[in-house]
């Protein structure tokens, strides 16, 4: 994928949530709730600067960004600023 975010923007793959519960109920797609957290795949370079490198794991608030499309794979174009943080 040759896609490079400009400025503070970060592209990120969000996770996928479990079809199950723990004791094994299926949850089916239309009462999923979208995570909000992902991994980052591409950054800009002033996001680099804050501190968010590609391979992080990031926590954002919900409707945060601008979701796309990108050869047939969701993904999620943050501002630097709509990351509450990173998981280590």
């Amino acid at each position: 994928m040759a896609f490079l975010p400009l400025a503070n923007r970060v592209l990120v793959e969000r996770e996928e949530q479990s079809n199950t519960t723990a004791s094994g109920i299926i949850i089916p797609d239309t009462a999923k709730e979208k995570l909000t957290q992902g991994k980052v795949i591409s950054v800009g370079p002033d996001a680099i600067e804050a501190g968010i490198n590609k391979d992080d794991t990031v926590v954002f608030a919900n409707f945060s960004g601008m979701e796309i499309t990108i050869e047939g794979k969701e993904y999620l174009i943050l501002i630097s600023k709509e990351i509450l943080g990173l998981i280590k």
